[in-house]
């Protein structure tokens, strides 16, 4: 019989296994030595994770309903109707699993709002709030090989299984296919882990050991520019001991990891200028300046043929990794030369400095360049301008603004004119080569968690619940999120928790999500509910 999710009604056979289930440590022995006391543990949440796991497992067409569902809703993060929509129907989510929630709201009201619930323990000593976005990147529809907004699955990665298949709700689903959608991975699968991890444990009887809090950003793919607000306005209901955050994807390896960085963000628009008109290139090719080339030219000026920024300082003040953090890059598998067959790469864009050690350094990259067009629309031309979006990765030691006034800089080193708007006719008149370049709003500086705090302990002891000994601890993460938002308004740490396959496309077209990998992220979520309690 299928019922919704999060209905406490559990299959016969399931209730059986939960009948005979004992929580860790409900009658503890005082006699028991320390190893034994640990092995009482492990076996104790061995047991939880096979009975969430089955639970998952006979529920799974009535979540894939859900989360289809929730799929089908369009959440580019600049839509704020279609963000609105989302953020109505999480709250609806969220109200059938009892998790009392309510949008928190920016001061005008102008913002995406963040979707918030908690699950309270009475007498918990600890609070940790739990965090993911429901917010997506745009999409080119045209790109994609299905519609981004209509989950479709395939038996695999759509390069091997490019045929689209069905669902028979009668028959478990292989946890190797995929579903295609926009936000498949990131990050609703974070939102939906959560949810149905929440599902899960009520359905076995078992209850967190701290307060939970869930916190929905509405707007982390727009850098998040109003959280800090959102964090000030909600100060006290926001106090934890740690932000857990479900995001991101596994280790190329496969292999479940724990991240404890995130490197910053921050986009620059830059627009190179050339006639107020469009000119033909036949008639003016020579005499008018080609605005594009001018800024290919530029572009290339940024980086050296091994990949590294030759903006002068790019690399200054960088804090250093501690011994901990550098003993788990050494632990990390090396799965290079595979991902670049993969990928049809030759070497990698850093000569001698692995993937690894490449995230912990700045980075410099075009998200997009446009002049005039290309393909079918292309004319003989020579444009009014050029345009280019810049993506500049930030990691510990590195400031928003500090690496946007070195590029500022260095654009003026190529005999640029700099501006922060478009030039007047006056300006044009008087300087050769104008620039324009403007720092988007939402940017932040990279954020790293120590790996011995209490809770980071308590989190791997969680994690490795579910993923064993194979459990990687990462530094840092090659992607960004605000973490350090978070920690300057909280005083909180944070740690993040990828639960995607490592192949999942996200921000590009086809977008996907292996099916698996969402059963074990339901688990692991389960497994950080449940972590030790405080002493």
């Amino acid at each position: 019989m299928q019922h919704r999710a999060g209905c406490a009604t559990v299959e016969p056979s399931l209730s059986r296994r939960i009948a005979h289930h004992v929580p860790v440590e409900t009658n503890p022995d005082s006699d028991l030595s320390p190893s034994e006391h640990s092995s009482r543990r492990q076996t104790g949440a061995d047991s939880e994770s096979e009975t969430i796991a089955a639970w998952t497992t006979e529920h799974q067409h009535t979540l894939l309903d859900e989360y289809e569902t929730f799929l089908r809703l369009p959440n580019v993060a600049t839509d704020s109707a279609a963000i609105r929509r989302n953020a109505d129907a999480l709250v609806n989510m969220m109200k059938r699993r009892g998790l009392s929630p309510r949008l928190l709201e920016n001061a005008d009201r102008s913002a995406p709002p963040a979707v918030y619930g908690e699950w309270l323990m009475p007498g918990a000593t600890r609070t940790v709030v739990l965090y993911a976005h429901y917010d997506g990147q745009p999409v080119s529809a045209s790109d994609w090989a299905s519609d981004p907004w209509t989950p479709v699955w395939r038996q695999g990665r759509l390069d091997v299984s490019p045929e689209i298949v069905q669902r028979d709700t009668s028959r478990p689903i292989d946890p190797d296919w995929r579903l295609y959608a926009r936000a498949a991975s990131d990050d609703k699968a974070g939102v939906f882990a959560m949810l149905a991890a929440t599902d899960a444990l009520k359905a076995a009887g078992l209850q967190p050991t701290a307060n939970i809090k869930f916190f929905f950003d509405g707007e982390e793919e727009q850098g998040s520019p109003h959280l800090r607000e959102l964090l000030d306005l909600n100060r006290e209901l926001l106090t934890a001991e740690a932000w857990l955050i479900a995001d991101g994807p596994l280790h190329l390896s496969g292999r479940k990891q724990l991240v404890f960085g995130v490197r910053g963000d921050a986009n620059v628009d830059i627009t190179v200028y050339g006639p107020k008109r469009p000119l033909h290139s036949g008639h003016y090719g020579n005499f008018a300046a080609n605005p594009a080339l001018r800024l290919a030219k530029l572009l290339a000026s940024m980086k050296d043929d091994d990949g590294r920024v030759t903006v002068s300082g790019w690399y200054d003040g960088l804090e250093p990794l501690g011994p901990a953090e550098r003993e788990a890059l050494a632990a990390a598998p090396d799965d290079e030369a595979a991902l670049l067959r993969d990928l049809g790469l030759t070497a990698s864009e850093m000569r001698g400095v692995s993937l690894p050690e490449s995230i912990n350094l700045p980075s410099l990259n075009i998200n997009g360049i446009r002049s005039a067009d290309v393909g079918a629309q292309a004319r003989n031309v020579i444009p009014i301008d050029a345009r280019a979006v810049l993506d500049l990765r930030l990691v510990k030691g590195n400031t928003v603004q500090g690496q946007f006034d070195r590029l500022v800089a260095h654009v003026k080193a190529q005999g640029f004119h700099v501006l922060d708007r478009a030039p007047t006719d006056e300006e044009r008149g008087k300087y050769p080569k104008i620039a324009t370049l403007i720092l988007q709003p939402g940017g932040y500086a990279a954020s790293r968690t120590a790996m011995d705090l209490p809770i980071s302990r308590d989190v791997i002891a969680a994690m490795r619940t579910v993923a064993g000994d194979s459990l990687l601890l990462t530094p840092t993460m090659g992607g960004s999120l605000p973490l350090v938002v978070i920690t300057d308004a909280t005083g909180a740490p944070t740690l993040v928790i990828p639960l995607a396959n490592p192949d999942n496309n996200q921000h590009a077209e086809n977008e996907n999500l292996r099916v698996g990998h969402l059963w074990d992220g339901i688990a692991t979520m389960a497994a950080v509910m449940r972590l030790a309690p405080s002493e």
